[in-house]
Protein backbone atom coordinates (compact mmCIF):
# COMPACT_ATOMS: atom_id res chain seq x y z
CA UNK A 1 0.00 0.00 0.00
CA UNK A 2 1.45 3.59 -0.97
CA UNK A 3 1.21 6.82 0.58
CA UNK A 4 -1.27 8.16 -0.93
CA UNK A 5 -3.56 5.05 -0.57
CA UNK A 6 -3.36 5.73 3.22
CA UNK A 7 -3.83 9.27 3.02
CA UNK A 8 -7.06 8.40 1.16
CA UNK A 9 -8.33 5.79 3.33
CA UNK A 10 -7.78 8.24 6.14
CA UNK A 11 -9.93 10.54 4.79
CA UNK A 12 -12.76 7.98 4.15
CA UNK A 13 -12.83 7.25 7.32
CA UNK A 14 -12.39 10.60 8.59
CA UNK A 15 -15.45 11.84 6.77
CA UNK A 16 -17.44 8.86 8.08
CA UNK A 17 -16.68 9.77 11.62
CA UNK A 18 -18.06 13.39 11.04
CA UNK A 19 -20.72 14.61 12.58
CA UNK A 20 -20.21 18.52 11.95
CA UNK A 21 -23.17 18.76 9.18
CA UNK A 22 -25.61 16.79 11.38
CA UNK A 23 -27.38 18.42 14.31
CA UNK A 24 -27.84 16.61 17.52
CA UNK A 25 -26.74 15.73 20.71
CA UNK A 26 -23.45 13.74 19.45
CA UNK A 27 -22.57 17.49 17.28
CA UNK A 28 -23.16 19.18 20.75
CA UNK A 29 -20.86 16.76 22.84
CA UNK A 30 -18.65 17.02 19.72
CA UNK A 31 -18.46 20.92 19.81
CA UNK A 32 -18.17 20.82 23.58
CA UNK A 33 -14.98 18.81 23.95
CA UNK A 34 -13.27 19.89 20.66
CA UNK A 35 -13.20 23.60 22.24
CA UNK A 36 -12.29 22.68 25.31
CA UNK A 37 -9.12 21.68 23.63
CA UNK A 38 -8.54 25.27 22.93
CA UNK A 39 -5.11 27.04 24.21
CA UNK A 40 -6.76 30.44 25.29
CA UNK A 41 -8.82 28.73 27.03
CA UNK A 42 -6.28 26.79 28.84
CA UNK A 43 -3.92 30.09 29.12
CA UNK A 44 -6.67 32.12 30.95
CA UNK A 45 -7.48 29.78 33.15
CA UNK A 46 -3.91 28.64 34.71
CA UNK A 47 -3.13 32.59 34.51
CA UNK A 48 -6.41 32.45 36.84
CA UNK A 49 -4.95 29.86 38.99
CA UNK A 50 -1.37 30.94 39.20
CA UNK A 51 -3.22 34.67 40.51
CA UNK A 52 -5.91 32.96 43.18
CA UNK A 53 -4.43 29.17 43.69
CA UNK A 54 -3.00 27.99 46.25
CA UNK A 55 1.32 27.53 45.91
CA UNK A 56 0.82 24.27 45.22
CA UNK A 57 -2.11 24.87 42.68
CA UNK A 58 0.31 27.77 41.14
CA UNK A 59 3.47 25.75 40.95
CA UNK A 60 1.34 22.88 38.58
CA UNK A 61 -0.34 26.12 36.63
CA UNK A 62 3.28 27.23 35.89
CA UNK A 63 4.57 24.31 34.62
CA UNK A 64 1.18 22.95 32.42
CA UNK A 65 1.28 26.96 31.41
CA UNK A 66 4.82 26.11 30.24
CA UNK A 67 3.92 22.97 29.19
CA UNK A 68 1.04 24.22 26.74
CA UNK A 69 3.80 27.02 25.20
CA UNK A 70 6.54 24.20 24.69
CA UNK A 71 4.22 21.62 23.11
CA UNK A 72 2.76 23.91 21.24
CA UNK A 73 5.62 25.28 19.29
CA UNK A 74 6.76 21.54 18.96
CA UNK A 75 3.56 21.64 16.90
CA UNK A 76 3.51 24.18 15.35
CA UNK A 77 7.01 23.90 13.84
CA UNK A 78 5.38 20.59 12.61
CA UNK A 79 2.79 21.39 10.82
CA UNK A 80 4.89 24.04 9.26
CA UNK A 81 7.49 21.50 8.17
CA UNK A 82 4.72 18.62 6.88
CA UNK A 83 1.78 21.42 5.43
CA UNK A 84 -1.10 18.98 5.45
CA UNK A 85 -4.29 21.02 4.50
CA UNK A 86 -7.12 20.33 6.84
CA UNK A 87 -10.67 18.44 5.93
CA UNK A 88 -12.92 21.09 3.49
CA UNK A 89 -15.31 22.20 5.85
CA UNK A 90 -17.78 24.79 7.65
CA UNK A 91 -17.23 24.29 11.11
CA UNK A 92 -14.38 25.76 13.23
CA UNK A 93 -13.45 28.81 10.60
CA UNK A 94 -11.52 30.15 13.39
CA UNK A 95 -8.56 27.02 13.01
CA UNK A 96 -8.94 27.18 9.42
CA UNK A 97 -7.77 30.89 8.71
CA UNK A 98 -5.78 31.00 11.91
CA UNK A 99 -3.80 27.68 11.36
CA UNK A 100 -4.53 26.29 8.17
CA UNK A 101 -2.43 22.70 8.74
CA UNK A 102 -3.95 19.81 10.16
CA UNK A 103 -1.18 17.14 11.32
CA UNK A 104 -0.64 16.54 14.22
CA UNK A 105 -3.33 17.91 15.79
CA UNK A 106 -2.49 20.28 18.61
CA UNK A 107 -5.39 20.29 20.02
CA UNK A 108 -4.78 16.59 20.64
CA UNK A 109 -1.29 16.88 21.62
CA UNK A 110 -2.17 19.45 23.89
CA UNK A 111 -5.27 17.38 25.69
CA UNK A 112 -2.63 13.97 25.43
CA UNK A 113 0.09 16.36 27.29
CA UNK A 114 -2.05 17.82 29.88
CA UNK A 115 -3.71 14.39 30.79
CA UNK A 116 0.30 13.06 31.48
CA UNK A 117 1.66 15.97 33.07
CA UNK A 118 -1.58 16.35 35.18
CA UNK A 119 -1.33 12.73 36.52
CA UNK A 120 2.45 13.05 37.19
CA UNK A 121 1.67 16.46 39.19
CA UNK A 122 -1.48 15.33 41.34
CA UNK A 123 -3.60 15.55 42.90
CA UNK A 124 -5.22 12.01 41.84
CA UNK A 125 -8.25 13.49 41.08
CA UNK A 126 -6.74 15.81 39.06
CA UNK A 127 -4.91 13.72 37.02
CA UNK A 128 -7.55 10.72 36.02
CA UNK A 129 -9.89 13.75 34.95
CA UNK A 130 -7.16 15.22 32.34
CA UNK A 131 -6.23 11.46 31.57
CA UNK A 132 -9.91 10.66 31.02
CA UNK A 133 -10.56 14.19 29.00
CA UNK A 134 -7.41 14.66 27.47
CA UNK A 135 -7.94 12.02 24.42
CA UNK A 136 -11.47 12.88 23.95
CA UNK A 137 -10.58 15.92 22.46
CA UNK A 138 -9.30 14.40 19.66
CA UNK A 139 -12.12 12.50 18.14
CA UNK A 140 -14.08 16.05 18.34
CA UNK A 141 -11.80 17.12 16.48
CA UNK A 142 -12.26 14.34 13.56
CA UNK A 143 -16.15 14.43 14.36
CA UNK A 144 -16.09 18.20 13.54
CA UNK A 145 -14.22 17.79 10.38
CA UNK A 146 -11.47 19.93 11.53
CA UNK A 147 -8.33 17.00 11.63
CA UNK A 148 -7.95 13.30 10.03
CA UNK A 149 -8.01 10.20 12.48
CA UNK A 150 -3.95 10.14 11.51
CA UNK A 151 -3.39 14.17 12.82
CA UNK A 152 -4.99 12.87 16.00
CA UNK A 153 -3.25 9.63 16.34
CA UNK A 154 0.23 11.76 15.58
CA UNK A 155 -1.23 14.67 18.44
CA UNK A 156 -1.66 11.78 20.80
CA UNK A 157 1.79 10.52 20.36
CA UNK A 158 3.42 14.05 20.37
CA UNK A 159 1.32 14.75 23.40
CA UNK A 160 2.59 11.51 25.01
CA UNK A 161 6.21 12.37 24.45
CA UNK A 162 6.27 15.76 25.44
CA UNK A 163 4.26 14.49 28.18
CA UNK A 164 6.75 12.06 29.71
CA UNK A 165 9.89 14.60 28.88
CA UNK A 166 8.57 17.13 30.93
CA UNK A 167 7.27 15.28 33.52
CA UNK A 168 11.73 13.95 33.79
CA UNK A 169 12.34 17.48 33.41
CA UNK A 170 10.09 19.19 36.84
CA UNK A 171 10.09 15.45 38.23
CA UNK A 172 13.70 16.17 39.61
CA UNK A 173 12.52 19.14 41.21
CA UNK A 174 9.65 18.25 42.49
Amino acid sequence: MNFETLLARDAALSNRLRVAEQPGPLRNIAILFGHSGDSWFWLAGLLLTGWLGSPIWKTRAAILFVSILVTALLVLALKFAIRRRRPEGEWGQMYRKTDPHSFPSGHAARGMMLGVVAFGLGPAWFGWLLLVWGPLVGPARIAMGVHYVSDVLAGWIVGLGMGLAILGLVGQYL
